[in-house]
């Protein structure tokens, strides 16, 4: 990184790779508080330039959730209509027990 002219700011110079990628050093990540596993968000504005940010968090969409569990589960099969159902009515009871 280098010193561009203001007091505060410092510019970086990044190298695209032949597939298009680049890759932030750790001190921007970490001055825009992007940890790993976290999402970018990219801008275009006037003059060929571009925002970057880190992603609000906790505005993901219903795409980012599917898969999400896959895994997790001890069960072999599917849950039915049926069974969810019940669940659902025994967790607004209050009688949902979380060890079955």
């Amino acid at each position: 990184m280098h010193y561009n002219g203001c007091k505060r700011c410092f510019m970086a110079t990044l190298t695209v790779t032949s597939r298009g990628q680049v890759t932030f050093r750790k001190e921007l990540l970490q001055h825009m508080g992007i940890q790993p596993g976290d999402k970018i968000e990219v801008e275009k504005v006037a003059g060929g330039r571009m925002e970057v940010r880190a992603a609000r968090r906790g505005t993901k969409t219903i795409d980012d959730l599917f898969g999400i569990l896959k895994g997790k589960s001890k069960r072999k099969t599917p849950v039915s209509i049926e069974e969810m159902n019940d669940i659902i009515e025994k967790g607004w009871a209050g009688l949902l027990n979380l060890e079955d």
